[in-house]
C-alpha cells in the first residue's frame, strides 16, 4: 500500500461524526485542510476530534477513543485500526497548542455575538471564580504541581489551582489561568483581564476584592463588583450616604505593596480611591449568609441603585455551577494524563486537556445556545448533561451520507430535544456542599503504600495499625 499501511481507514477517519456535527451547526470551529504528504489515520485534526469525544463521552480512557475510531472507519477484517493506544497517545501528546488556541478563541468569538437575553442595566458582566483540580500521584505532576502541605509524603495527590472566566448571560468559558495551589487565585484572576472589553462589569468574590485591582480594572474601563473584604474595613473613610444601605467611602492605600506591583509602581497610584459600598440583607431560606456588604466603582446610585446590585450578586451563585458543570460533567476535577518521561512533555498534555475540555464545553454551550435562540428558550434552563447527552447520540445520524435537506431536519430534531429538555425553575434554591451518600467505611492511608500495613480483622477496630 502507498502512503501508509491503511490509507483508506485514514481519509474515513478524517471525517468523524462530530467533524460533521460541528460543520451542520453552523461552522463554530475552524477547520484546517488535512496536511500534504504521509497519510496517517491520526492526523492532529483527526485526533482532536476523537479527543474531544473521549471528554464528552465521559471520563473515558484512551482505549474507549481507539474503539471509537475503529468503529467510525469501520475498516474490513484483513485492514484492520490497530487496538494499540501508543500511537492515539503520541499523537495526542503532539497535538500544537497555538491551533487549539486559536480553535477555542475563534469559538469563543461565535458565542459572544448572539448573546441573548436582556444584559444588566445595559452591561456586559463577566464573572470571576477559582477551583482547584486533583491530578494523578506521579513524580513529575508533584514537582509541577505540589500536594498540600497538610497531607503526608505519599498519601495525598497534586493539586492545580485555577480561575475561570465565565460570561454570566451565555455561561461560555471564556477563559483559564492555572498555577500552583501557592499561587494565589486573585494573582491567577489577573492573568484573565486581557480577556475584558472595556464597559464591561467583572463580577467576584471577596477574594478578588483590592485597591490595586479596582484602580487598575478602571485603567481598563473595567467596573468590578465584588463583595466587600474582611481587611477593608479600617482601611476606608465614609464621606456621604448615596442611599438606603449605600454610601461613598474613600479607600485608603496601605503602605505595604502587593507582591504583583514594584514599589515605584506601588508610590505612583493615588492615596485615595472612591468606591461605594451597598449593604445587603438577603432573606432566602438555605442561603448561608443573610447580610453581606458589596464593594464597586460604580458610583452613579440613581442609574443603579442598590436592589439591582443585589440581584446581580446573587446571581454568581451560576459559576459555582457552571464550574461543577466543568468538573462533574466533563471529567475535569481528576486529571487521568499520566505523566511522560520529561516534565514539559506532561506540562505539555494537561495544557492540551484544559483547553480540549474547555473547547467541549463551550462547543455545547454553542449547540445549546443555537437550540435557545431557535425555540426561544432561556439558554441557562438547558440542561448541559442531557444536551451532551443528546449531542453523543445525534452525532451518528449526522455523519450517515445524504441530502442536505434530510441533515437539516436531524438538526432541527436534535435542537428541538435541546431546547425542551429544560431544568426545573427552582428560584433561589439552596445548594449546600454537601453529599448524601456515605462513603465507605476504610481506614485513611496515612503513610505511603510501601510502608503501609493493615492488620486483621480490621473492621473491629477503630483505626489500623501501621
Amino acid at each position: 500500500m502507498s502512503r501508509g499501511p491503511f490509507p483508506a481507514a485514514a481519509r474515513q477517519l478524517r471525517r468523524l461524526p462530530l467533524e460533521r456535527l460541528v460543520q451542520t451547526a453552523g461552522g463554530w470551529l475552524p477547520m484546517a485542510a488535512p496536511p500534504a504528504g504521509r497519510l496517517r489515520p491520526y492526523t492532529p485534526w483527526t485526533t482532536f476530534w476523537l479527543f474531544l469525544a473521549q471528554i464528552l463521552n465521559g471520563p473515558g480512557v484512551c482505549r474507549d477513543a481507539v474503539c471509537m475510531a475503529q468503529a467510525w472507519v469501520g475498516a474490513p477484517p484483513d485492514q484492520p485500526l490497530s487496538s494499540n493506544t501508543s500511537a492515539y497517545c503520541q499523537a495526542r501528546a503532539r497535538l500544537a497548542l497555538g491551533a487549539l488556541r486559536r480553535a477555542a478563541g475563534h469559538l469563543v468569538s461565535q458565542l459572544q455575538a448572539p448573546e441573548p437575553g436582556p444584559a444588566w442595566m445595559g452591561r456586559v458582566v463577566r464573572v470571576l471564580d477559582g477551583s482547584s483540580l486533583s491530578m494523578p500521584d506521579t513524580a513529575a505532576n508533584q514537582s509541577r504541581y505540589p500536594q498540600p502541605a497538610t497531607q503526608k509524603h505519599g498519601c495525598g495527590f497534586p493539586v492545580m489551582r485555577l480561575a475561570a472566566l465565565f460570561c454570566l448571560a451565555t455561561g461560555t468559558l471564556l477563559g483559564l489561568a492555572h498555577g500552583a495551589l501557592s499561587v494565589p487565585e486573585r494573582a491567577l484572576g489577573r492573568r484573565l483581564w486581557r480577556l475584558l472589553e472595556k464597559g464591561c462589569v467583572l463580577l467576584a468574590d471577596r477574594g478578588f476584592c483590592g485597591f490595586a485591582d479596582y484602580w487598575a480594572l478602571g485603567q481598563r474601563g473595567v467596573d468590578a463588583v465584588t463583595r466587600l473584604h474582611a481587611r477593608r474595613g479600617p482601611g476606608a473613610r465614609k464621606i456621604k450616604t448615596l442611599a438606603k444601605g449605600g454610601w461613598l467611602v474613600e479607600w485608603k492605600k496601605t503602605g505595604a505593596a502587593p507582591k504583583w506591583m514594584t514599589p515605584k509602581q506601588w508610590r505612583a497610584l493615588p492615596d485615595t480611591l472612591p468606591v461605594r459600598h451597598i449593604h445587603v440583607r438577603a432573606v432566602i431560606k438555605g442561603l448561608r449568609t443573610q447580610a453581606f456588604t458589596l464593594a464597586t466603582t460604580i458610583l452613579d446610585a440613581k442609574a443603579y441603585p442598590a436592589a439591582a446590585f443585589a440581584n446581580l450578586y446573587l446571581r454568581r451563585w451560576r459559576t459555582e455551577l457552571f464550574l461543577r458543570d466543568i468538573k462533574i460533567t466533563l471529567g475535569m476535577d481528576r486529571l487521568r494524563c499520566q505523566s511522560p518521561a520529561m516534565i514539559h512533555k506532561e506540562l505539555l498534555v494537561h495544557l492540551a486537556s484544559e483547553l480540549a475540555r474547555r473547547i467541549a464545553y463551550n462547543l455545547v454551550r454553542a449547540v445549546m445556545l443555537q437550540a435557545a435562540l431557535r425555540y426561544h428558550a432561556d439558554p441557562l434552563r438547558l440542561s448541559l448533561t442531557g444536551s451532551r447527552a443528546a449531542i453523543r447520540v445525534w452525532a451518528p445520524r449526522l455523519a450517515v451520507p445524504g441530502s442536505q435537506r434530510r441533515r437539516s431536519q436531524v438538526l432541527d430534531a436534535l435542537l428541538w430535544r435541546i431546547a425542551h429538555d429544560q431544568v426545573p425553575l427552582r428560584p433561589n434554591r439552596a445548594e449546600p456542599r454537601a453529599r448524601k451518600r456515605r462513603p465507605k467505611n476504610y481506614p485513611l492511608l496515612n503513610k505511603p503504600r510501601n510502608k503501609y500495613k493493615a492488620i486483621q480483622h480490621r473492621n473491629r477496630y477503630r483505626k489500623e495499625l501501621s
